[in-house]
């Protein structure tokens, strides 16, 4: 079995930890908050640390580092575990910029590690079966698309954490959306031109980034599409959606989380059964996207295994691309 570390004890960790118990043994954990690293350690009965650098010193038997810590911290605490040799796996963003992604896989390369990030989306019933449907090109030509990305985050969610600062979340399409962006890149390829606006409305205190922005977006293979996101629903997540329009059929995928098949109409067939999509991450106040870090965790113990993933931070590091096109071009 894999031995695994995980790095930043806040809540996606737990997630995380009880999948590397069913697959793997957790070694140790680390937070810079003793209290929050020693109650997570006992939960798991790990070995607790309030530095990376004594984790990686002292664990030399450790194969996998989850790295669950702030977005701005997923570059410097990547590259740490990777140069520690160790493989590792980051979630969601991979991280705020382009350049530090490309160190990230720079150093993998160099010390013959593997790079994972989280993209638990790529495993929704729906999204899967899209995916098979455009490689068959059952639905066509595309033409067009259309992303909504419409949830609540209240004020409250920021207050008196790293949540809302430029240095360290980087804006809702990092936090809250980039999963998105993974399955545009996904499913259609790279984004050429972008325009749009965006603002922040009613997030003005301890928010440095925009709460809306509305994105109009032509892909290099001339697909035209919109993205349209808020966490300014009132209440909580009314929609998640990716809809495509193409020559032989239409799709929308949707939900709150891209988590159901709302249209499907193709020349050849009509709506298909899929299984049931898992429950999304529930955080007390707030939910989050949807709850498949099962298979994330499997798909990671395949590729170790020399079975392939979904996993592999290629296409994760386009996706930073994409948001850091998107919002050079916003205003």
């Amino acid at each position: 079995m894999y031995k695994f570390a995980i790095i930043g004890c806040g809540r996606i960790a737990t997630r995380h930890a009880e999948n590397i118990q069913k697959l793997g043994h957790l070694v140790a954990v680390c937070d810079i908050d003793k209290q929050r690293a020693v109650a997570f350690a006992k939960q798991y009965e790990a070995k607790a640390y309030y530095s990376i650098d004594d984790l990686l010193k002292n664990e030399t038997e450790i194969d996998v580092v989850s790295v669950c810590t702030p977005n701005g911290f997923h570059a410097e605490h990547a590259i740490k575990s990777l140069q520690a040799r160790k493989h590792v796996l980051c979630e969601k963003p991979m991280c705020i910029t382009s350049v530090a992604a490309w160190q990230m896989a720079d150093t993998a390369h160099f010390f013959r590690k593997k790079l994972f990030v989280v993209k638990q989306n790529r495993f929704n019933p729906p999204i899967q079966l899209v995916k098979k449907d455009l490689e068959a090109k059952k639905y066509g030509d595309i033409y067009s698309f259309q992303i909504n990305c419409f949830w609540n985050r209240s004020q409250g969610y920021y207050t008196g954490d790293w949540r809302g600062t430029k240095e360290l979340d980087g804006g809702t399409l990092y936090t809250q959306f980039s999963h998105f962006i993974d399955v545009l890149y996904w499913f259609l390829g790279d984004v050429e031109e972008v325009r749009g606006f965006k603002d922040n409305f009613t997030h003005h205190q301890h928010v440095e980034i925009e709460d809306t922005g509305v994105v109009a977006i032509k892909l290099k293979s001339g697909v035209l599409g919109t993205l349209n996101f808020t966490i300014n629903s009132y209440e909580h997540n009314q929609e998640g959606s990716i809809t495509l329009f193409g020559e032989k059929g239409s799709v929308k995928i949707g939900g709150q989380y891209l988590n159901t098949l709302e249209w499907y109409k193709t020349e050849s067939e009509e709506t298909p059964v899929l299984e049931q999509a898992t429950e999304a991450n529930h955080y007390g106040h707030y939910q989050g996207s949807m709850s498949n870090h099962n298979k994330v965790y499997e798909s990671l113990v395949a590729s170790l295994n020399n079975n392939g993933s979904l996993l592999e931070a290629r296409d994760a590091i386009k996706t930073i691309e994409i948001i850091e096109k998107i919002y050079k071009a916003l205003v």
